[in-house]
């Protein structure tokens, strides 16, 4: 599978690099305030639910301060899609990088694709998630979590 076809988005904002990865593991802050178990550091697992739709266990498999955060998809079911756990094994990529003056985090859901059912659907979502929810978290210290 192809790096480059997974879905990827990114912003940039004026905060810092710290600003913006303490924002990213604010996960309750920007994706869901429901969220169940820790999302901070090396090691945490958290359970994201929506409604009966989607639901998925996400573990920190890489955390470098200001730099990057890595999720591993441990388990998922997606009730809106033939193939439930599409999302098992995949992995939510968060990358920081200083860009001039401003910081610019990347955003890759590494193995999300074209091909998977819940693509459009997902890619929507998560474009609301990291370019309005967690933009908003971290310029305005508020999020819109589902």
């Amino acid at each position: 599978m192809k790096r480059n076809e997974s879905f990827t988005t990114s912003i940039v904002v004026d905060q810092t690099p710290k600003e913006v990865f303490d924002a990213v593991n604010n996960v309750r802050g920007w994706w869901s305030a429901g969220l169940e178990g820790k999302s901070e550091k090396l090691g945490d697992v958290f359970t994201f639910r929506y409604e009966d739709i989607h639901e998925s266990r996400q573990k920190l498999v890489e955390v470098v301060p200001g730099k990057k955060v890595v999720w591993l998809v441990q388990e998922a079911s997606l009730n809106f899609a033939r193939d439930k756990d599409e999302w098992k094994g995949t992995k939510v990529v968060f990358d920081i990088a200083k860009k001039g003056k401003k910081t610019e985090l990347r955003f890759t859901h590494d193995g999300l694709v074209p091909s998977f059912e819940c693509f459009d659907a997902c890619r929507e979502g998560w474009g609301f998630f990291i370019e309005t929810s967690l933009r908003k978290l971290i310029t305005t210290g508020k999020g819109k979590p589902a």
